[in-house]
């Protein structure tokens, strides 16, 4: 049986008495090793749920559990050990005068000893690729740059748990591919929990477990594939289908069937191919 990382039960959250709620009655587990995205369109509650695993927000209802610990005041530091956080603007995250620097800041201010640190800065910068660039300065990086960076400094503190909020949506496309191949790479490297939150769903494909919110509720829950079969409704609730889904949509409306729901160009080529040798 795996082991449960992140627990929510019965979670709800507003900003404040007065305002609406953003998370409704909201429960779900994350485990050990597992990908999970986290989709849904602004304002669906996707990044108050990153917020609250990282003790940023505490709920005003229900408990978060995280390695089998309340999250609360108390346990808060405690909690921040387990989990990591990267943003959307890594330029918020940048205190170091060079990349190294930035990297050893997180470490420094947990008391690791130097020795670990030099190892560590090495381990977490070659994961990312970004150890030849230790000794420069963060503004002179490009955004894709900065955020395999920022996604260092996190590993450097060894989490058990990667969440990136939102961590793609300010590059381009050859940035946000870079970025998602390099916490690929990481997650099955380092064996940690992945949480991805986005509205892009092409984002999600690698991952093991797709939640889908919607209004502060959770709308579905389910691995890509199934997901990714509810066109109609994925549209109805302003989530944008990726073009390999809307391409297969329109094969089979030609009289082309899918084997399976491709998620990606190589799965749709093949379904193509093995179709082509069968006729």
């Amino acid at each position: 049986m795996r082991e449960k990382l992140i627990e929510f039960r019965n979670v709800s959250f507003r900003y404040g008495e007065e305002e609406p709620w953003v998370l409704k009655d909201c429960s779900f587990s994350i485990y050990k090793d597992e990908w999970v995205a986290i989709i849904g369109h602004n304002g669906s509650g996707k990044s108050t749920i990153a917020k609250l695993m990282n003790g940023l927000l505490f709920p005003q209802e229900g408990e978060i559990y995280i390695s089998g610990k309340i999250v609360n005041q108390e346990t808060i530091w405690e909690v921040r050990k387990e989990v990591g956080m990267v943003f959307q603007n890594p330029d918020n995250q940048f205190v170091g005068t060079t990349v190294q620097d930035d990297v050893a800041f997180g470490m420094e201010n947990r008391g690791i000893p130097r020795e670990d640190m030099i190892k560590r800065i090495d381990t977490s910068l070659t994961a990312v690729g970004m150890n030849d660039y230790r000794l420069t300065e963060p503004h002179r990086l490009s955004g894709g740059q900065k955020q395999r960076v920022a996604i260092a400094g996190v590993l450097a503190i060894s989490p058990r748990v990667l969440i990136l909020d939102e961590a793609t949506a300010m590059l381009d496309p050859k940035g946000r591919m870079e970025i998602m191949n390099t916490v690929s790479n990481v997650q099955e490297m380092n064996q940690i929990s992945l949480i991805t939150i986005t509205h892009d769903l092409r984002e999600v494909v690698q991952a093991e477990r797709v939640i889908v919110m919607n209004e502060g509720v959770i709308w579905d829950e389910a691995n890509p594939r199934e997901i990714f079969a509810k066109k109609d409704k994925l549209r109805e609730i302003g989530l944008d289908v990726p073009f390999i889904a809307l391409l297969a949509e329109e094969l089979k409306k030609k009289g082309i069937s899918m084997k399976n729901e491709p998620l990606n160009h190589n799965e749709l080529l093949e379904d193509l191919w093995t179709l082509h040798s069968t006729m």
